[in-house]
Parts: structure tokens; C-alpha cells; sequence
């Protein structure tokens, strides 16, 4: 019996063992599956990072990109504006021979406007008003406008029943403008 007892109790160990080898292999393959899948998990955690710190570079160089084309244009801009603005001081020096030119054709009397003085004098001050206008100077329409403190310096007001109130009806000196710079504002009357 003894040998009966001991083959059971063998045969039990040996099924205990079978157990113990299946369950074994069973936890060898969850830990293999489990490992796989937690390499799995940093490669792509890994590969995320990655994936996140690209997207970061990309974006700025991005912003890089936008503010040197930014920086390029305002630099351009200044210069444009440099190269117009430093001809402020010459075409300012040069209004008062325009103004003198405009004074000697309205200074003239009937008679003499079929002279050739006359016309050389209005093709000069047309020639000097083209050449200028090239560097961009602009003269300000006056008359008939609406006053603008911004562009006109009133020096008398009339009161006038034919026109409405705040309007230029006259102007005694032309005002000029370099691009959009008033470099000398219209002296003018303005209707009250």
C-alpha cells in the first residue's frame, strides 16, 4: 500500500508539477506579452516625445521665419522712408522759389500773359513742380474743401452766405506734402 500511496502521491506531485510548469510558461508569456507591450508603449511614448519636441522646432522656426520677413519689410519700409525723408530739407528750401513763380504769373497783368516771359516763367514752375513731384512732393488741395487743421492753417475767416461754414474759400499759400508727410500746411481763409 505503501507503493500505492507513494504513486499517488507522486502522480500527485507530478500533476502539482504539471500545474506549477503550465502555470509557469502561462506567467512567462503574460510577462513576455506584458513586456513587449511596454516596449511597445516607450518606443511610442519615445517616438511621441519625439514626435512633440518636431512639432515644437517646427513651429519656431516658424515664428522665426515670420518675424525675420517682418523685420526685412520694416527695414525695407525705413529705408524707402530715408531715402524720401532726406530730401525733406532741400524741397522745403525749394518752396519759396515756387511760391515766388506762382506770385510772378498772378502778378502779371492781361497783356502780358502772351509774352514769352510769361510762358518761360510758367514752364519753368511747371518743370520745377514735375521734377519735385518725382522725389514726392505733393501740393494739398485747398480750395473748396472742408477745413482740416491736419493739412491747412487758417489766417483770416469770412463770413460767407454762398458757402457753408468751415469750408477753404481762399487759399494764400499753397500747402505740400512729401508722401504723406505735410512738410508745409496751406495757408488759407475759411468761411464761417
Amino acid at each position: 500500500m505503501w507503493k500505492l500511496e507513494n504513486k499517488k502521491e507522486f502522480e500527485k506531485a507530478m500533476d502539482e508539477q504539471q500545474e506549477q510548469t503550465a502555470e509557469c510558461e502561462m506567467l512567462e508569456e503574460e510577462f513576455a506579452q506584458t513586456e513587449a507591450e511596454l516596449e511597445a508603449e516607450a518606443e511610442t511614448s519615445e517616438r511621441d516625445s519625439r514626435d512633440i519636441e518636431i512639432q515644437e522646432l517646427k513651429n519656431s522656426l516658424q515664428r522665426l521665419q515670420a518675424d525675420f520677413i517682418n523685420f526685412r519689410r520694416r527695414v525695407e519700409k525705413e529705408k524707402d522712408q530715408i531715402s524720401v525723408f532726406a530730401n525733406e530739407k532741400i524741397l522745403t528750401e525749394l518752396l519759396p522759389v515756387i511760391d515766388n513763380l506762382e506770385r510772378a504769373l498772378i502778378s502779371c497783368a492781361e497783356h502780358e500773359k502772351e509774352s514769352s516771359v510769361y510762358s518761360g516763367v510758367e514752364l519753368v514752375l511747371r518743370q520745377m513742380i514735375d521734377i519735385l513731384g518725382k522725389f514726392g512732393l505733393e501740393k494739398i488741395d485747398a480750395t473748396d474743401c472742408e477745413f482740416d487743421p491736419n493739412v491747412h492753417h487758417a489766417v483770416m475767416n469770412e463770413e460767407r452766405e454762398d458757402v457753408e461754414a468751415g469750408i477753404v474759400v481762399e487759399v494764400f499759400q499753397h500747402g505740400y506734402k512729401l508722401s504723406d508727410k505735410v512738410i508745409r500746411p496751406s495757408m488759407v481763409k475759411v468761411s464761417k
